[in-house]
């Protein structure tokens, strides 16, 4: 017999014990930018900041288009700088994340805006001997040294695409 006001249930666990400590393959600090996914991340902060600024110095003749090109490559640059940071910092190592799930989706996502910023700006630069109405006047949409940006844009943009999917498939080596 048990003693009044005791009980045979053991006491409940402390739920804070019973959480995983974080998962994490990636290493912190500036051991990330040896892998894959670190050296892509560097990459496409550099290259979304050359697409951002070539972008930027055409006269945007099809606002519609180009900025979705533009609100990518600053998000995606933002984006990839407070990322890359989390480990270069090692918050990667205080923050119960799966890291590993984290930097596949944060790569997936990157390269599906990447790939339709890439077809925009691409269709954008396709349509530079069309002409169009301007005051009465016919020029064409883009003149040959946006023409010219927007080639180079384009170009920055599929370089992206082409990495991101390496990284998923290569997330964790180094």
């Amino acid at each position: 017999m048990l003693p009044r006001g005791t009980s045979s249930m053991p006491p409940p666990p402390n739920p804070a014990a019973y959480f995983p400590p974080p998962r994490v393959t990636l290493p912190s600090g500036l051991e990330i930018l040896r892998t894959y996914s670190g050296a892509v991340i560097f990459l496409e902060i550099l290259f979304g900041t050359i697409v951002w600024i070539l972008v930027a110095c055409t006269r945007v003749p099809l606002p519609l288009l180009q900025g979705w090109v533009l609100f990518v490559a600053v998000t995606a640059w933002f984006l990839s700088i407070v990322f890359l940071c989390v480990f270069l910092f090692g918050y990667s190592n205080r923050i119960a994340v799966n890291w590993n799930q984290a930097d596949f989706l944060f790569h997936g996502a990157t390269f599906v805006f990447y790939f339709g910023a890439f077809l925009l700006q691409a269709a954008t630069t396709s349509l530079h001997h069309f002409p169009r109405e301007f005051n009465s006047t016919t020029q064409r949409i883009l003149a040959d040294h946006e023409y010219n940006i927007s080639i180079a844009a384009s170009v920055c943009t599929s370089y992206i695409c082409i990495w991101e999917p390496e990284v998923c498939y290569k997330p964790w080596k180094s």
